[in-house]
């Protein structure tokens, strides 16, 4: 089989994600009606930059995220991610994706499972096993490269499935609550090494969090969205200086937007009533 095309470039001021007016309906059983996930969404995403999506659980963030990976198909509207139709992107190893649980496989060593989409591209082992052992020194996991899953922590074994996801370079990041089942100490350790990868390879994030002090540590747009059917209700740009770091926190212009983002949770339910 050949080897997909690269996604084009798209042009400097373009967004790199464009959803627009994208709904999602899963359909019902034996006529019934069929359930609105999505409604009427639009997006922009600009390159290199960090937005999440945040809101209660079932408004659709995941189902958004996954639109985007081609993991599901619209019912109305369109996607494009660097000027082309996710399925192009995705063959063309254009996005990566973080999920919540891992997913490393236990029968391969660590640096196996970062290389297994370079492996799977076809990448020759000396390329693939240095790229991976980049990867893993960008993630804080250097000399762990012949471990197995089982000999990690669960945050550890979370930096090697960001390793495996950054391996062929994409141009998005999407990123589905990867740190939802950690503690708070390792959670906020990831926090800060995310945001440290984010700055020194430039790539675009899209991240589904519930946590508006997460949202607003690590994005430059914290996007709300409401109840099911889940519809975007407001963008809230995050001015705060970079490089961020945890004492960010305890800033007032921080306090202020997670103020912020906690009522326009609250109108969001309120309007679902």
């Amino acid at each position: 089989m050949a080897e997909p095309r690269p996604a084009p470039a798209s042009p400097a001021d373009a967004p790199v994600v464009d959803v627009r007016d994208v709904s999602l309906v899963y359909a019902g059983d034996r006529g019934s009606a069929g359930l609105r996930a999505l409604d009427h969404v639009r997006l922009s995403v600009a390159k290199g930059s960090f937005v999440s999506l945040i809101g209660p659980s079932g408004c659709g963030k995941s189902t958004l995220l996954r639109i985007v990976a081609d993991l599901l198909a619209p019912t109305a509207g369109t996607v494009t991610v660097g000027g082309v139709a996710p399925k192009a992107a995705r063959l063309a190893r254009q996005i990566g994706f973080v999920f919540q649980d891992p997913a490393l496989p236990e029968w391969r060593r660590i640096l196996d499972n970062v290389v297994l989409p370079l492996e799977l591209r076809g990448v020759d082992r000396a390329a693939r096993e240095a790229r991976g052992r980049e990867l893993m020194r960008l993630v804080g996991l250097e000399g762990f490269e012949r471990a197995w899953p089982r000999q990690l922590s669960g945050g550890m074994r979370q930096r090697a499935a960001i390793a495996r996801a950054l391996s062929t370079e994409p141009r998005v990041l999407l990123m589905d609550e990867p740190f939802g089942a950690l503690d708070q100490i390792t959670r906020d350790r990831l926090n800060m090494e995310l945001a440290a990868i984010h700055e020194e390879t430039g790539v675009t994030v899209l991240f589904v969090t519930h946590s508006i002090r997460e949202a607003v540590l690590l994005s430059d747009k914290v996007v709300v969205m409401t109840p099911r059917p889940g519809r975007i209700t407001r963008v809230i740009d995050v001015a705060l200086a970079r490089p961020r770091k945890l004492a960010t926190r305890d800033d007032d212009a921080f306090q202020d937007l997670v103020r912020e983002g906690n009522r326009e949770l609250e109108r969001g339910y309120a309007d679902a009533l």
